[in-house]
């Protein structure tokens, strides 16, 4: 019997709850990951639709950060497994579009799911929900009765992979009935709640097969999330009358941890417009920013647990910088001459949102999540907040930046790496060297107001700057049409804003 990495060394009635949410759910190994270093340990656990592999995952004794870190290298391929031509000639009457055969071979070893590992596990009271299609109902299945038909079945949505016949029934994904199971916990003892959501909530109701598919999981997943809060709450009023529901004498507790935009759907997970590794840096931001401000009541029970802002056209892409790091000067230049000093790698995913909104802003401020990569700083470092400035004014009249700022953790502490580009106005032949030579100055503590205790240069090479324009694409754009104008809209910003500097152009 072997204790999961997210159990507790002394029971307590904390319950990590992972719903669905597709491939997407690489977002909460982040946030799992933020929570475990938090101290978070969890006696009651739940797991449905796609987040049941997280779950699986972690029971089968995954560690958290090496959980995000299978997610950071998974190929989102292996997810998509074509019939058999044989499997084709039955159409239209298919079983489904798919098969698991790439699930069971390649996306299961790499997370290192083992359902014998998870029935086998101690210390967390885990289910894992299904659906009983004879029934229409939803099982929880505890972790010590799991076996990898019914893990299959758990995320075996109607359409993309058949139905799984395991026993004498027909199981399939819970998600249509539920995506969450919170009562479950609450009736296991649970009195603070820990939800890991993915699942986009606007109220924009979009064209075509797919958004539509997707919405119908969005109302029956948000829909029945809702109904468990509002069911909380009406626990934690009669609690307050004197009433033990269960047995609780103290009000439940929920916290939520979501991204502030809808993450985009699977099929740009496929085509390489979002990564695995920006999914789980985005995890574990959102999950450090809601545990630096969180309060001890957890969210509103209601309705507006999950809802995100609506989107609106804008630009994405990727960038690497490379360089060292000295921990013992405070200028770049001499951080970066010392060849003994640290190697260091930014990779970042930057999130115009709104590309009308930026243009027009004064900071031309982005969204960003990162992470640093060096060996000798321990490897990944996520970024628990960002900030990201393209073209921003500076203290000097003839000098714009750009800013690329992150905070992490490392041996229990804060720190800040900010980055700044100068780009001034001079000769043209200077361009390529302001535009990808990030100056960078490492901060104690949350911000720059903290002592600088590092410096040194990281710079963007041409394979790389090949890599980010590769990766620049529209995103949240509607149509072919739309998509070519947001991106126009990005590139003749960035060549005016070139021009004014380096051309005959005057900057306004």
């Amino acid at each position: 019997m072997t204790r999961p990495p997210i159990a507790p060394d002394q029971p307590n009635r904390r319950a990590l709850v992972l719903p669905g949410g597709g491939m997407r759910v690489a977002y909460q190994a982040g946030a799992v990951q933020a929570l475990h270093e938090e101290g978070l340990r969890f006696s009651h656990a739940d797991g449905t639709s796609g987040g049941l592999m997280n779950l699986a995952a972690l029971l089968s004794g995954v560690e958290p950060v090496d959980l995000a870190r299978r997610w950071r290298t998974l190929r989102p391929a292996g997810f998509i497994s074509p019939l058999s031509l044989r499997g084709y000639l039955g159409f239209p009457n298919l079983p489904a579009l798919g098969d698991f055969d790439g699930i069971v071979t390649r996306v299961f070893p790499h997370l290192g799911i083992d359902a014998a590992a998870i029935r086998n596990s101690t210390g967390v009271s885990a289910y894992f929900n299904i659906c009983d299609f004879g029934d229409k109902t939803v099982t929880a299945i505890p972790a010590r009765d799991v076996q990898e038909p019914l893990l299959l079945a758990g995320i075996s949505l109607p359409l993309l992979t058949p139905a799984v016949q395991y026993g004498d029934k027909t199981w399939t994904d819970a998600v249509w009935i539920q995506d969450s199971n919170l009562l479950q916990a609450v009736r296991d003892g649970a009195n603070e709640l820990w939800v890991v959501w993915c699942i986009g909530n606007t109220a924009n109701f979009k064209r075509g097969f797919l958004n539509q598919y997707v919405h119908m999981i969005e109302m029956s997943a948000i829909g029945w999330l809702n109904a468990e809060l509002a069911e909380i709450a009406r626990m934690n009023a009669a609690i307050g009358e004197g009433e033990r529901p269960y047995g609780h004498d103290k009000p439940i507790v929920v916290h939520l941890i979501k991204p502030e935009h809808p993450i985009p759907l699977d099929p740009d997970y496929l085509a390489g417009k979002v990564s695995g590794e920006a999914l789980v840096d985005q995890g574990y931001m959102d999950a450090s920013r809601y545990l630096k401000d969180i309060t001890a009541d957890g969210i509103s029970l209601d309705s507006t647990a999950t809802k995100m802002i609506e989107p609106a056209s804008g630009v994405s892409f990727r960038e690497t910088m490379s360089g060292r790091i000295s921990f013992d000067t405070n200028d770049p230049i001499k951080g970066y001459s010392d060849r003994n000093t640290t190697p260091i790698v930014l990779r970042a995913t930057v999130n115009i949102r709104d590309i009308a909104a930026f243009v027009r802003s004064a900071d031309r401020r982005a969204d960003m999540c990162a992470h640093l990569y060096s060996p000798r700083l321990g490897f990944t470092l996520p970024s628990t907040s960002s900030n990201f400035q393209l073209f921003s004014p500076s203290d000097k009249p003839d000098t714009v930046e750009m800013v690329y700022e992150t905070g992490f953790h490392r041996d229990g502490k804060h720190y800040w790496f900010s980055g700044r580009k100068s780009v001034r106005k001079g000769p043209v032949w200077r361009l390529w060297r302001d535009t990808t030579t990030l100056f960078v100055h490492v901060h104690e503590g949350q911000d720059c107001s903290g002592q600088v205790v590092g410096a040194g240069i990281l710079r963007l090479g041409l394979f790389d700057f090949a890599s980010l324009i590769e990766t620049l694409h529209a995103r949240d754009a509607v149509g072919l049409w739309e998509r070519l104008r947001t991106v126009a809209t990005f590139a003749r910003f960035f060549s005016v804003e070139l021009w004014r500097i380096y051309g005959f152009g005057r900057r306004t």
